[in-house]
């Protein structure tokens, strides 16, 4: 039951690139959209569930939620100048390094030579499918939406984003606090750190409120891997989370129109596949 739970923020966090790219905006407003609509996620959880609140829940769910924005607003730069298809995979490929070692290593969330031979085997499957997924055809005449505008500038904001994101993480994991009572906090330092990025002249319009959808898409997924991390630990859980990259990489091409030539289509599908079979190996560890 654990597993499937795991599995919601595949289908939840894998479709906020694709309902933010198709409602559009800067990095600015959807960031600030997104952490509205967690706040109102967070608010009807807290008032369903009522969990008791303690000052530490506060200060780690607000210092988490500030490193989240840190994370959210560099991908959602990442994915303007790399476009949704690439930017997520390597990401997602970035963030699966720092968070599965932390959790095998720091938390030794992995105690055999058995867990350590297949958690790398399964690692290495998850980061060989996020660069195939990102992998380009430089000799195809095809002539591709995606293309990097920016390479430099794109991969910077996701060495940023993956920092923060890796403490948004790490710093819950290591509290072990109720997952119910933390994510009220955590989306107070979401606002917080989102609203420090509107204070670059962002313009309040549709662009922010539309993308309040993303921020209860982030809610849903977000309380299920806090649930689920109790359960596998960070290791496994969050792995699982990422997989979301095979919805955000083949939506970006069908539903957001970024082209690929004949060859990049044959390294997504293989790319895809290497990502399930890691999903698959954590699950089959866990069991």
């Amino acid at each position: 039951m654990e597993i499937l739970v795991a599995l919601v923020p595949m289908f939840a966090w894998g479709s906020i690139g694709l309902v933010s790219g198709k409602i559009g905006g800067s990095a600015n407003q959807q960031t600030l959209g997104m952490t509205i609509g967690a706040l109102i996620f967070s608010i009807i959880v807290f008032f369903m569930v009522q969990p008791a609140i303690s000052i530490q829940m506060s200060i780690v769910g607000i210092l988490s939620g500030l490193f989240w924005s840190v994370g959210q607003n560099q991908q959602f730069q990442g994915m303007k100048n790399l476009g949704v298809s690439v930017a997520l995979p390597v990401s997602t490929g970035m963030q699966l390094v720092v968070n599965t070692v932390a959790g095998a290593v720091f938390f030794h969330e992995w105690k055999s030579s058995r867990d350590f031979i297949l958690g790398f085997i399964a690692l290495g499957f998850l980061i060989l499918g996020s660069y195939l997924t990102a992998r380009q055809d430089d000799e195809s005449d095809v002539k591709t939406t995606n293309t990097m505008l920016n390479f430099n500038k794109g991969f910077r904001a996701l060495l940023v984003s993956t920092v923060g994101y890796g403490f948004y993480t790490i710093i819950i994991n290591a509290a072990g606090l109720d997952p119910m009572g933390i994510i009220l906090p955590q989306s107070i330092g979401m606002l917080v750190g989102a609203s420090f990025f509107a204070f670059r002249k962002v313009k309040i319009n549709r662009h922010v409120w539309l993308n309040m959808s993303c921020g209860l898409l982030w809610g849903l997924g977000n309380i299920c891997m806090l649930l689920t991390m109790r359960k596998l630990g960070l290791a496994i859980s969050f792995s699982l989370s990422q997989m979301g990259i095979i919805i955000s990489t083949l939506g970006g091409i069908y539903i957001l129109g970024e082209r690929k030539s004949k060859k990049e289509m044959r390294y997504v599908v293989f790319g895809c596949l290497f990502v399930i079979l890691g999903g698959i190996l954590l699950g089959y560890m866990k069991a």
